[in-house]
């Protein structure tokens, strides 16, 4: 039976492929929206609805991060993705999809944990282009994205037979997708340096203010400072301003986050940090939710804002270039909009490598 849905998945087409991918972004949109079950219009049954429904609220149990609004979230962000119109969009750059792959190779997968839903593309880029992904999910999230290759499988019959999950070692592979630290990833490089490899270190976001924003921006921003509690490589971790720039402007935009304090795990480290820089006697200033300080670093703690002032646009310029292998993406005026880092389109691949372009040229 194995054998028998394996064919079918190798043979789909790349328009029935497109199709599974977008039917799934409805069901992920009516997750994220926390809707009841709409009926077999959106292509499940109750129950099998209902079981991604229940994958969403338990995810917490395994990390305390991840609550059922950002986990819901991460689904919305998804099913706005996966549109029938930006998927193809996304695949008519390749066109070797349109061939069946006819010598898959096992690719290895080691996936993060940070934030919800955070592997789901390499996997699905690994499905999309016929080889065969062995996973092995975060011990932080082991059942949102298997759950979401089950619901896949239904609109797309044979995907699970192209995955396997696994929380044990992932064994010999014939290529390595990875992401983790800056630490982990030289583990990567010494046991999967025979292989060809993706291996990506830890990474933040940048938003760079030029002190024409609306309040309606600087409050969008906010988002991108806290949304998953900051942890994830979209986050803007490190602010640059003007020098005139009032940072109060930002305290009051970003009131609306208020009782995120209210959340243990994120309180913890706001009163840890706070009570080390006081004891160190580092000037910072807080809203009773977010300490802010002004630092050349880019990488800010949790329930922390880094920022740094500039005298002329060349400066920032200088500075996102300095530590351009260390930025995802860059907020503000000319870059992306305010409000949308934790929406990334289809191709808006990690560290800027293009993962599907890798997967095809494999050997």
């Amino acid at each position: 039976m194995g054998a028998k849905a394996a064919m079918q998945g190798a043979m789909l087409t790349l328009d029935a492929r497109v199709a599974a991918l977008a039917q799934l972004g409805t069901v992920m949109q009516a997750i994220g929206r926390s809707e009841a079950w709409p009926g077999h219009t959106i292509g499940l049954g109750e129950a099998e609805y209902d079981s991604l429904q229940e994958s969403v609220r338990r995810a917490h149990i395994q990390n305390g991060w991840a609550t059922e609004e950002n986990v819901r979230h991460a689904f919305a962000a998804w099913g706005e993705a996966l549109n029938r119109a930006r998927i193809e969009g996304w695949v008519a750059a390749y066109p070797e999809l349109s061939s069946a792959r006819t010598d898959p190779r096992t690719v290895g997968l080691i996936l993060a944990g940070n934030i919800p839903l955070v592997g789901l593309h390499d996997v699905l880029c690994v499905w999309l282009s016929g080889h065969h992904a062995r996973v092995k999910c975060s011990s932080q999230e082991t059942e949102l994205v298997p759950a979401v290759f089950t619901v896949l499988d239904h609109f797309a019959p044979g995907a699970l037979e192209q995955i396997s999950f696994t929380t044990e070692k992932l064994g010999a592979v014939d290529a390595l997708i990875a992401t983790g630290s800056n630490n982990t990833a030289r583990y990567f490089e010494h046991y999967f340096g025979h292989v060809p490899r993706i291996v990506r270190k830890s990474r933040v976001s940048v938003a760079v203010l030029d002190g024409t924003e609306t309040e309606a921006e600087l409050t969008a921003l906010g988002e991108d400072v806290f949304r998953y509690f900051g942890l994830g490589c979209r986050n803007v971790s490190k602010v640059l301003v003007p020098q005139d720039f009032d940072l109060d402007r930002l305290f009051k935009a970003f009131f609306p986050w208020k009782d995120i304090v209210h959340h243990n795990k994120y309180a913890n480290n706001y009163d840890y940090t706070r009570a080390l820089w006081m004891l160190d006697r580092i000037d910072f200033v807080e809203n009773g939710f977010l300490l802010v300080k002004e630092d050349a670093a880019l990488t800010s703690p949790v329930a922390t804002l880094f920022y740094e002032r500039y005298d002329d646009v060349s400066t920032a310029k200088a500075y996102i270039a300095a530590y351009r292998d260390s930025i995802q993406c860059i907020v503000g005026h000319g870059d992306r909009a305010f409000g949308r880092s934790q929406y990334p389109e289809l191709a808006d691949y990690a560290d800027g490598v293009d993962t599907l372009r890798f997967l095809l040229g494999l050997k």
